[in-house]
């Protein structure tokens, strides 16, 4: 196929000026043609016709001469009138002759010429020459004779008649050219305009033309850019330029710049997942398994094995560690030499090695129908100090790229360092289990010299003293196991009766969490249906009202919350649930939760997270959320003005205590959220963190609040294996630092190392400021604010799902019951009602079958775990949607009912938003 030409921007311009003034050329030519025909035939009006004119009045004037001198000879007989006589006598023909080839183009004018010219002869020979001969021989007889009868005058006569007749003629013949050179002129008028409306037309399609053709070009290969930018990281899309122009190249170039983001995004991902799987690897073997399968999964090798070195009496010997697809446990010799084949040569020579030729001797690569021979062997040597102790060789079935060597290389950079530090980590649990063992000999040994020693020295002593002593201390014995017993029946009944108030106030708690949601179930149900107002039927201040009710609830339900986990933390019945949680998205979620209050407050928020904070740690995510929530609550709370700073970064080894390295943890975070708000004295530093206190009596006037906030985040910090310090100045603002390990390897037992977290309290109080000084942020968040509250969506999306759905509703109370009723009812349900399982039982026995069951839990007669049992057990209905409402809020109340036989679980009091969601996931399935 031939190359396509290469048509520029500049080219494409160049040509359209060259059209238009190509156009321009043809149109001054065709003008000028037009106007030098209409300048000749104007030429030919003046010259020709003038001239015309011109010769007729000369031959008439030559005649008048004649006719004159005739008459003025004959009158007086002086022969001086016959000069002019004979000069135009003489002259006239030639005239004539000059005037008749002038019309030349004109017989009908020349024929009237000729009778003119006959008429001009026949005057001459019939009056002018006889007279004048007869002048001559003063023959007056005759000449009176002849002016008697003066034929000559019918001459002058006839011959002035064709004179005018000719010059009639010429005159028309000279109007007519006349109005043909202004029609001409007015034809070439309209001519010049249509030209230039042409050429007009011309350029405009031209400019048209090209501006299409380049903007056109551009819009593609911005639609395609912004395509590729609206995509959030996606960078598969590709520019396509038709045009072969500059645009073209700047499409290739922004391919070729899309190829090479691309290639480094698969890159660095790459590194990046393959540094994660080292952590919390502590053998070699299952290292070398590890890092040669996620390289053979990147890099789509399908043949390798890891080699480690072992010093031993012949040198340095490398011997495999782990394998990768072998076919019998025997991929790779088993052990080499430095220096000995290939990799021992690339071991020995510190580099690597891409062998694309591979002999036909080489180790083939078994697949279940076969084995096939590798295209492409790869040995990379691992260096540590620039020394090798590891070499990595790995085979493909297609050539390894460029993209894939590299990835390799720059994985193998830091590898080195991991494998010394396992090897290292081995040797040193080594030669620590050998020196405890070692250690554990030697006490007992020591131990045991020292009893013997004793023993002697006290032997003849103790045998003298003890028969005094055996009577006494048998007595004391005795009382003193009387004492011991009387002590272990005392504890043993304060246990039970911890026991009893434990369980009393969990039940205490259940029950009043129960009696408590109940009711706030319809008052904030019913509140939120008057808010919405969907009947238009209340004012302003009623919704308004409305809305203060369902804002009243929700912060009773906050405290009814917080209270309950309070309980849970004292009681040791909350569970932590260790997962990863993903740093990096942090910042992100702070910005979308903390925007309006921010704004509202008109509060500036700065978030600064450290570039040495990994973006994977381990810790219960739930519970870290609250304890951050709370704090930056608390922040925008107490803050009138200024800016609240969250700063997130790990704690540097310098900065790490005895204590804190005793943890089993990957890294310690500090979180420090820093306010410019009123602060906090002192001496109230430690108070603020009990259970219902705040700083002063003041406070709760005016920001509100119960004191459970800080409490709780101590106590969840706790249980997640840090704490929380304080540093604060009273108008000034204050500093909350949250110190958290990645618990990677499970929970740490917070009570061994209490003792050392006051000391590193201490400390880190004094450094906090100069903490948050000194980091630098990577972002800076302006617009930051409390949680936004979710959008509720409109219900009407839900009424083909809904309408006409027979619900049963089974709760005890009236209010629940008409707050659930009205609010189904609203949504075109059908609503059914039983006040117990008994009820239920009977209602479902006897009327047509229900879509779904809205089950409450504590009921009178029958519960609802009964009601359920039954309705799965006796009635067979294991396919109907049942969802469980209840006010309980203990631990495991949702395994309970959904053993019991629910299918989903919803706890008192009802989000509507949330009911709708659950029912409408039950109802379509």
């Amino acid at each position: 196929m031939e190359k396509k030409m290469r048509f520029g921007i500049k080219s494409k311009i160049i040509i359209g000026y060259l059209i238009v003034i190509v156009c321009l050329f043809i149109a001054f030519i065709v003008l000028n043609s037009q106007i030098s025909s209409l300048q000749k035939e104007r030429n030919f009006i003046i010259d020709h016709d003038i001239e015309v004119h011109d010769l007729t009045n000369r031959i008439e004037k030559h005649l008048l001469d004649m006719e004159t001198g005739q008459r003025g000879y004959i009158i007086t007989g002086e022969a001086s009138y016959l000069e002019p006589y004979n000069s135009a006598a003489s002259s006239w023909e030639k005239d004539y002759n000059a005037l008749y080839q002038l019309l030349n183009n004109n017989p009908n004018q020349q024929e009237k010429l000729e009778k003119i010219k006959g008429s001009i002869q026949d005057w001459i020979e019939a009056a002018g020459e006889p007279t004048i001969a007869l002048k001559k021989e003063n023959n007056t007889k005759e000449l009176q004779q002849f002016f008697e009868k003066d034929p000559g005058r019918q001459y002058m006569d006839d011959i002035r008649s064709q004179f005018t007749s000719f010059r009639n003629v010429e005159k028309k013949s000279t109007e007519t050219r006349a109005t043909e050179l202004d029609e001409k002129n007015q034809k070439i008028k309209i001519g010049l305009y249509g030209l230039l409306l042409f050429v007009t037309l011309i350029s405009l399609a031209i400019a048209i033309v090209l501006s299409n053709s380049i903007v056109n070009t551009i819009k593609e290969v911005t639609q395609t850019i912004k395509r590729i930018t609206a995509s959030k990281g996606e960078l598969k899309g590709r520019i396509k330029v038709r045009s072969n122009d500059e645009i073209k190249d700047l499409g290739i170039a922004t391919n070729a710049l899309l190829e090479n983001i691309e290639e480094r995004n698969w890159l660095q991902t790459n590194i990046a997942h393959a540094v994660t799987i080292y952590q919390g690897i502590a053998s070699v073997d299952k290292l070398a398994e590890k890092f040669l399968f996620t390289v053979s999964e990147m890099t789509g090798a399908s043949f390798g094995a890891f080699y480690v070195r072992e010093e031993n009496d012949k040198g340095d010997l490398f011997v495999k560690q782990a394998a990768f697809a072998d076919r019998k446990g025997d991929a790779g010799r088993e052990s080499f030499l430095i220096g000995q084949g290939l990799i021992g040569q690339a071991a020995l020579e510190k580099r690597t090695l891409v062998i694309n030729d591979v002999p036909d001797t080489y180790e083939l690569i078994a697949s279940g129908l076969g084995d096939v021979k590798p295209k492409s062997i790869f040995i990379v040597p691992v260096l540590f100090e620039d020394e090798v102790i590891a070499v990595i060789e790995l085979a493909s079935l297609h050539e390894f790229t460029v993209l894939e060597q590299e990835l390799i290389s720059q994985v193998i950079e830091t590898f080195g360092l991991t494998i010394n530090g396992v090897i290292r980590r081995m040797e040193i649990a080594r030669l620590l289990k050998e020196s405890q063992a070692m250690t554990e000999e030697l006490q007992a040994q020591s131990e045991e010299l020292q009893t013997q020693s004793e023993e002697l020295q006290m032997q003849s002593e103790e045998l003298r003293m003890i028969n005094e002593q055996l009577e006494e201390r048998t007595k004391d014995a005795e009382e003193k196991s009387f004492e011991l017993e009387a002590a272990k029946e005392d504890l043993e009944e304060k246990a039970h009766q911890l026991e009893l108030n434990s369980q009393y106030k969990s039940e205490f708690l259940a029950n009043m969490s129960h009696e408590l949601r109940t009711p706030l179930n319809s008052i904030l149900i019913l509140s939120e249906m008057l808010e919405e107002n969907a009947a238009k039927t209340l004012s302003e201040d009623e919704e308004e009202y409305a809305r203060i009710i369902h804002s009243s609830g929700k912060d009773l339900l906050a405290l009814i919350n917080d209270i309950l986990d309070l309980s849970k933390v004292e009681s040791g019945k909350l569970d932590v649930l260790l997962a990863e949680m993903n740093m990096s998205e942090l910042p992100d979620q702070i910005e979308r939760n903390f925007s309006h209050v921010a704004e509202q407050k008109e509060v500036k928020l700065k978030i600064n997270k450290a570039q040495d904070v990994p973006d994977i740690i381990h810790t219960d995510e739930k519970r870290f959320q609250q304890i951050v929530k709370n704090l930056l609550s608390n922040a925008f709370k107490f803050t009138e003005s200024g800016s609240v700073t969250v700063s997130i970064q790990q704690v540097a080894d310098h900065r790490l205590t005895t204590a804190m390295r005793t943890v089993d943890t990957d890294c310690w975070l500090e979180i420090a959220v820093a306010d410019t708000g009123i602060g906090i004295p002192k001496e109230k530093h430690q108070l603020i963190f009990e259970a219902f206190q705040q700083a002063d009596g003041a406070t709760v006037r005016k920001y509100g609040g119960t004191g459970l906030g800080l409490s709780i985040c101590s106590e969840f910090a706790k249980l997640l294996g840090g704490w929380i310090s304080l540093s604060s100045e009273v108008g000034k603002g204050s500093t909350f630092t949250l110190y958290l390990p990645s618990l990677s390897n499970g929970l740490v037992d917070y009570e061994k190392v209490n003792f050392a977290y006051e000391e590193v309290a201490v400390s880190v109080e004094e450094a906090v400021e100069e903490a948050v000084e000194e980091a630098k942020p990577e972002a800076e968040i302006t617009e930051v604010d409390h949680p936004v509250q979710p959008v509720e969506p409109s219900l009407q999306d839900d009424e083909n799902v809904f309408q006409d759905k027979r619900v049963l509703i089974v709760d005890d109370d009236q209010r629940n019951i008409f707050a659930l009723k009205t609010a189904l009812a609203k949504q075109g349900m059908t609503i059914m009602t039983a006040h117990n399982g008994i009820e239920c039982l009977e209602m479902m026995k006897n009327s047509e079958p229900f879509d779904l069951i809205l089950m409450d839990i504590m009921m009178p007669q029958m519960d609802g775990y009964e009601a359920m049992q039954k309705i799965r057990g006796e009635l067979k209905l294991v396919d109907l949607p049942i969802i469980a409402l209840t006010a309980k809020a203990m631990k495991n109340d949702r395994e309970k009912c959904l053993e019991a036989g629910a299918s989903d679980y919803i706890s008192k009091p009802l989000d509507l938003n949330q009911l709708f969601s659950v029912m409408r996931v039950w109802l379509v399935n």
